[in-house]
């Protein structure tokens, strides 16, 4: 199986945990701490996530060497970042300017921040070349 197959499976199931995350998020957090906190924590707690998933996953990825790794990351960040923004304006109705804010970390949003820790995930996990 080619590596780029092996980054989309896993992808999937990033993907799939990050909207439990934010299902998890909106239901428990946002009353607890407003929307903007709320999506600020989860930052943390969704990069905890794709860090796990990347290390889980990594003998089955077998991106070896920095190169791989990184494009494997920028691939997987590529998609979430296009994921979040089809699904948060198509499925959610956000507005263009409610979408920019999350990558904006001027106006709050740490988006730009987990998608960094999702470029370098699979490298911060994986095998180093010797």
């Amino acid at each position: 199986m080619a590596l780029a197959v092996r980054a989309l499976t896993v992808w999937l199931l990033i993907a799939a945990a990050e909207v439990v995350h934010g299902i998890l998020r909106m239901q428990f957090l946002r009353p607890l701490l407003g929307d903007l906190r709320a999506r600020q924590v989860a930052i943390v707690s969704g990069s905890a996530i794709v860090l796990v998933i990347a290390f889980l996953t990594r003998r089955f990825l077998r991106a070896e060497g920095a190169g791989r790794q990184i494009a494997v990351g920028v691939f997987w960040a590529a998609l979430m970042a296009s994921f979040d923004v089809v699904f948060g304006r198509y499925y959610i109705g956000y507005s263009w300017s409610r979408i920019a804010q999350d990558f904006d970390p001027s106006r709050g949003g740490f988006m730009a921040l987990g998608l960094a820790v999702m470029v370098l995930a699979p490298w911060l996990v994986g095998p180093r070349a010797r």
